[in-house]
């Protein structure tokens, strides 16, 4: 059985792509060193097991991502990539292993803790406030890092007005980084659903993070969305942002990763960079369905 083809970066961009209209993340938390010493360690998923019962979602995975790279996690249905997600993000707490971002554990912590410490995520189904303005939706996201105390915001002192300009600003800003500004002022639900995706996006991004997850970012895209958003995903990691991503589209993570892990049934399979992992015979199996020695 001859491999799936699937298209290199070179065949993959088109001349049309979605202009840059401003600069615009800039990574909010400070360099810090790993439990390794390696300043350029960011993240660190090491034997990470994660139980539900009877059911290991999670057996035993280990991989590392460093600053300024395009990461990828992928895997067939069932993998285990979400719940991954959710146990970098507080949303689970492994059974056993260790997480660590920028050298201090992440296990314990609390999601708003995870936030400010530098951590943003998407999600596979859109979540946004249907009935608050795009650039409302933004601006719930820069409040993250705001100060401002209740008493401050209920007698309207000087610094809740600073950080209310500030955020409002930061927030039109992104979402010229994302290309909808011209939707500014709509109310969230009446956006085109790669909008929506694109806001999502931008409010994730208004915490000023220093590594983006995005769940399954195209989902739903027709093949023009797609490029468009590959761009988008580029510009995100120029601008320092490291990203992680979880996409069963494999065109686009073929296309924008710098590495890739494979998970199945919730255990690694495969790890390297974009040529490598396209060409193992387990991944192959893996998405065919057939024995390892038949792909």
């Amino acid at each position: 059985m001859s491999e799936p083809h699937i298209e290199t970066p070179e065949e993959l961009d088109r001349s049309d792509a979605r202009p840059v209209d401003e600069p615009a993340p800039t990574g909010g938390s400070s360099p810090s060193s790993s439990a390794t010493g390696d300043p350029d360690l960011l993240l660190e998923v090491d034997h990470v097991t994660l139980r539900f019962g009877g059911v290991v979602a999670l057996n035993d995975v280990s991989f590392s991502l460093r600053r300024g790279e395009i990461f990828g996690l992928i895997g067939p249905n069932g993998a285990g990539k979400t719940t991954c997600f959710n146990a970098m993000t507080g949303v689970y707490q492994p059974t056993s292993g260790a997480i660590r971002f920028q050298g201090e554990s992440l296990v314990g912590k609390k999601k708003h803790e995870i936030t400010r410490g530098g951590i943003a995520r998407t999600f596979q189904n859109v979540r946004l406030f249907p009935e608050m303005t795009a650039l409302e939706n933004v601006m719930v996201g820069a409040d993250a890092h705001h100060k401002t105390s209740v008493l401050s915001a209920l007698f309207r002192l000087p610094r809740f007005w600073r950080e209310e300009k500030s955020g409002r600003e930061r927030s039109m800003e992104l979402l010229r980084f994302v290309g909808i500004a011209h939707r500014a002022g709509d109310v969230s639900r009446n956006l085109s659903y790669g909008e929506q995706r694109r806001l999502e996006i931008a409010r994730a991004l208004a915490t000023d993070p220093t590594l983006l997850c995005l769940d399954e970012p195209a989902a739903g895209f027709n093949p023009a969305e797609k490029v468009d958003l590959l761009a988008l995903i580029r510009r995100i990691r120029d601008t320092g942002v490291t990203v992680l991503l979880i996409e069963h589209d494999m065109r686009l993570v073929m296309g924008v990763t710098d590495r890739i892990v494979v998970l199945e049934f919730g255990k690694k399979i495969a790890e390297g960079t974009p040529a490598e992992v396209r060409d193992n015979p387990a991944v192959i199996a893996a998405y065919l369905g057939v024995p390892t020695d038949a792909a």
